[in-house]
């Protein structure tokens, strides 16, 4: 069910636009500025319409996705898919290159044998016939950019659940501004891209949620001005095994869920499909490894890890001062 609200701004000759609706199993959410003579809802018709081609392209939990029809075809046969599908595939194999492999969205076996999966089984079944490194996913999946197809060489289960909801924060921004409007914040589910700034002139101001199970609680505050933020941690999807924190998020170097992870990693990017795709890869690498490479990469990053009872932040970037 989608909501839609709308504020008269009469100083300044403006509608102030709030929408809202379903998607990817959460929610999306725009707040925009327009002219009063701007058909709102026409822009709220095409928000929805551009989230929903992302979830019934590239959802592994959807069977007629594209995305799960590549997953069931058979090697080494050129299969058609959407141009969209092709761009987040290539970043993500771009972005497994960068990182070392620490990005890897040929894990969507293990997600679901580890119960994060469509399944949804917590009876951890195959885990241990599966946990076993993952070789980079550019050997396995063979892509034909200009030809929007795709073939794979190997079995593997695709999962774009680290890249995909960062690229539909971006379509929801694309839609927006492709209808010349110049004021937007926009997200996914806690992952958020701005453009310009609010309807007053001020920033536009993002809370950091505190890693923290058993509340949800602001930690601080990012300013966004064209910029996309997003953050992956283990405090909303873990289970505990043998005394263990075990995270959401694969580690495709061993095979196996991360534990003993940071609790989250924020991240700032220009595109929030990129700040999606980093912030998962610097939770797979950790701490030291992980403040390493996105100072290589001249990320703004903020890895938040436990210390005990406590949490230590160690910044890069704008967050450098963490």
């Amino acid at each position: 069910m989608s909501k839609t609200s709308i504020k008269w701004l009469p100083d300044l000759g403006l509608k102030d636009c709030r929408t809202s609706g379903e998607t990817m199993g959460t929610r999306y959410t725009a707040r925009f500025s327009v002219p009063a003579q701007a058909d709102v809802q026409a822009i709220v018709n095409a928000l929805a319409a551009a989230v929903t081609a992302v979830d019934n392209q590239m959802s592994n939990w959807k069977v007629h996705s594209d995305l799960s029809r590549l997953n069931r075809a058979a090697l080494d046969v050129w299969i058609p898919i959407p141009a969209k599908l092709t761009t987040v595939l290539a970043r993500a194999v771009a972005i497994g290159r960068e990182t070392g492999n620490a990005f890897n969205i040929g894990v969507g076996d293990l997600v679901d044998a580890w119960g994060f999966g469509p399944s949804g089984s917590r009876e951890l079944k195959g885990v241990a016939a599966r946990t076993r490194a993952r070789p980079p996913i550019e050997a396995l999946l063979e892509l034909d950019v200009p030809g929007c197809r795709a073939r794979k060489h190997d079995a593997v289960a695709l999962d774009l659940c680290g890249i995909a909801k960062g690229f539909g924060v971006d379509e929801i921004g694309r839609v927006l501004d492709a209808n010349g409007i110049g004021s937007w914040l926009v997200g996914i589910d806690g992952e958020m891209r701005a453009r310009g700034a609010k309807p007053d002139g001020s920033s536009w101001s993002i809370a950091l949620e505190s890693p923290e199970d058993a509340r949800r609680a602001a930690m601080g505050v990012v300013e966004l001005g064209d910029a996309a933020v997003a953050t992956s941690g283990d405090y909303r999807h873990w289970i505990e095994l043998d005394g263990h924190r075990i995270s959401h998020t694969m580690d495709p170097r061993c095979g196996a869920a991360l534990r003993g992870a940071p609790a989250s990693v924020t991240v700032v990017a220009p595109c929030c499909m990129d700040a999606d795709a980093y912030a998962t890869a610097l939770m797979v690498l950790g701490e030291g490894a992980g403040r390493e490479l996105a100072q290589r990469l001249g990320l703004d990053a903020l890895i938040v890890s436990r210390d005990g009872d406590r949490f230590r932040a160690s910044g890069t970037g704008s967050f450098g001062d963490a």
